[in-house]
């Protein structure tokens, strides 16, 4: 098992390992009962998400497919430019099924809310949320968030998927940057 060190760019740690697996077991279940018996796409969102998605679909008990998104606002920021792209579209077409858009964090909102609009023009039975953080001091702009891992503090977080100038991703917790490190 590989040794994990916090080293000198973290100030502590937020979310262990043992508090992320119940919680997306707990929120597999939930997303397997409400979409029990409905064509199920989760859309990850790249690349944050990748992390969550996968032990996210290994807990779903029900068929589901998966395609992604890439979308960036931020750049090599750590805060929105409020200009979001689509750098990397859906690979198939969602008309009339149900989509799950799966993130690994939502804070200003302005990049889900942009997505949620493009990905409602595409005539889908239903669009929905999860998340596995949630910032809510950030919000810029309302979002519907359905399915909400943990609710944090706005608080500069890395790991488990999130980075920060692409690194982090790899650590098996979420932690919080020091801010001297940004």
């Amino acid at each position: 098992m590989a040794q994990w060190n916090m080293g000198d760019d973290l100030s502590e740690i937020l979310l262990r390992p043992e508090d992320l697996g119940p919680k997306i077991k707990e929120l597999g279940a939930a997303i397997s009962r409400d979409y029990q018996g409905k064509d199920l796409l989760l859309v990850g969102v790249l690349k944050g998400a990748v992390i969550f998605l996968s032990d996210l679909l290994r807990e779903i008990t029900i068929p589901v497919s998966i395609d992604f998104m890439a979308v960036s606002s931020y750049g090599a920021a750590t805060k929105t430019s409020g200009i979001v792209r689509i750098l990397k579209d859906l690979d198939e077409s969602i008309e009339g099924r149900h989509v799950l858009v799966v993130e690994d964090i939502v804070d200003t909102g302005l990049t889900l809310h942009y997505m949620l609009d493009n990905l409602a023009s595409r005539r889908p039975a239903s669009v929905k949320v999860c998340a596995l953080l949630d910032k809510p001091d950030r919000r810029q702009v309302a979002v519907p968030v359905d399915y909400i891992g943990f609710h944090i503090p706005d608080r500069f977080v890395v790991g488990y998927g999130l980075d920060y100038a692409e690194k982090y991703r790899n650590l098996p917790y979420i932690g919080v940057l020091r801010p001297d490190r940004i």
